[in-house]
């Protein structure tokens, strides 16, 4: 048999094998080349109208797509790794999934999520971790803040990231360290400037109606992803609903006599019994957060946490959240590092946490119809990410199991279940 006839043979081979080849796996295991960006891919392909199989605790969370070349193509543009599968090798994947024995399931996914982010149009010396995978990852979303969330444009979103904010008025609790720079100036400047055009004394008031709103989101099916001092500063502003914790440099007047204690918890999504901190020289807003409670043994080389296994069949939400190619998670420090387990409602799941320090580090819990998740820390792959510092380059940590984390909500309202009692 002659040269050209055997090249023309393995051509046809591959051809045949190539027309078998009906689906597209993209393992999310250590093998994957880049985890960030596959999940720009998975949205991606849901743009494009294409419904995605998203394999819970299989290879880590994988992702199986009906099989089309330019799929393929993006693949390789975004050095994401993938393999090319027949209809028998797919199937049996699927069967194995389907196994009552095995912790695993199938989970479709089908519509493309809206996605905003709560965020300052002012530039503030800080990044923010969601804004930076999002980008990376090139999945896109909107800007929205203040005015936008009181003129009512949550309802048009399925997902909705709090940026590190202080919704209790006090501005970060920035005031002893940076009252004297232009940035924390220019910041009370316009949040003052904001919270008299839309009709309200002082800046709590203005955020205190914007948590309602944020509220009446979830309530009606939103989902709310939180990270770093918007966790347990949401929170604080529900419970102090009607009263006065802010002393005279953030709002003009003193405390009110008492009103610290009478703080309503029920209003809380998360948190309960928690000790508002008033002292305006320290930088913390509650004892939600364990920052400065936690033992000095506790560095970057010995702090982590683990994520909980969940049934993937039964539990199908909280096993979205955790979906990871490692179990135990560097920990990163934050305004609000991590959150006291004393303080944690009874009702809330709790994803990942250090029991050894009881803490607390990612928590999930519905409203109404909807769901949110508090994520403790700054920037998963910056330790103690201070005032000023640069943006963490992403291309740096393309396998990062903590930003992994930030990616399991992005695409959690893409899938479609049933509500889970928690």
């Amino acid at each position: 048999m002659n040269r050209s006839k055997i090249i023309l043979i393995i051509l046809l081979i591959l051809v045949s094998l190539r027309l078998q080849s009906a689906f597209l796996l993209i393992p999310m295991d250590q093998t994957q080349s880049n985890h960030l960006k596959a999940y720009g891919i998975a949205f991606w392909v849901l743009q494009q109208d294409v419904e995605i199989s998203w394999l819970l605790n299989y290879k880590g969370g994988s992702y199986l797509i009906p099989y089309h070349e330019r799929i393929e193509k993006e693949c390789r543009l975004r050095n994401v790794s993938f393999q090319v599968l027949a209809d028998v090798q797919a199937g049996s994947i699927l069967s194995t999934i389907a196994d009552p024995s095995a912790n695993m399931d199938e989970m479709k996914m089908h519509r493309v999520p809206r996605i905003a982010v709560y965020s300052p149009k002012n530039k503030l010396p800080w990044d923010d971790a969601v804004t930076l995978v999002l980008t990376y990852a090139e999945i896109p979303y909107d800007v929205i803040y203040d005015d936008e969330v009181l003129d009512g444009v949550l309802p048009t979103y399925d997902w909705l990231h709090l940026h590190h904010e202080d919704f209790t008025g006090q501005y970060g609790k920035f005031w002893a360290r940076y009252r004297h720079f232009p940035w924390y100036q220019d910041d009370v400047r316009i949040q003052e400037e904001a919270a008299a055009r839309r009709g309200f004394k002082k800046v709590s008031q203005l955020k205190l109606a914007v948590t309602h709103k944020i509220r009446e989101f979830v309530a009606g099916g939103g989902y709310l992803f939180a990270m770093c001092s918007a966790t347990d500063s949401y929170d604080v502003s529900l419970a102090a609903e009607g009263l006065d914790i802010c002393d005279v440099m953030f709002d003009g007047d003193p405390i009110r006599q008492g009103d610290p204690n009478r703080l309503n918890y029920h209003n809380c999504f998360a948190f309960t019994d928690f000790t508002v901190v008033t002292n305006p020289q320290q930088y913390e807003i509650s004892d939600i957060d364990v920052t400065e409670y936690r033992p000095r043994s506790i560095n970057q080389t010995n702090d982590y946490f683990s994520l909980f296994e969940f049934s993937a069949k039964w539990d199908p939400v909280p096993s979205m959240l955790t979906q990871n190619h490692e179990t135990v998670i560097r920990g990163f420090m934050g305004q609000t590092t991590a959150f006291n387990k004393d303080l944690v409602k009874s009702n809330v799941v709790i994803l990942g946490d250090n029991r050894a320090f009881n803490e607390d580090r990612y928590i999930h819990g519905t409203f109404g119809n909807g769901f949110w998740t508090f994520y403790g820390g700054h920037d998963p792959e910056d330790y103690q990410h201070l005032v000023g510092d640069p943006p963490t380059e992403l291309d740096m940590y393309p396998n990062s199991p903590g930003y992994r984390l930030i990616l399991n909500n992005v695409l959690f309202p893409a899938a479609k279940k049933k509500k889970q009692k928690t």
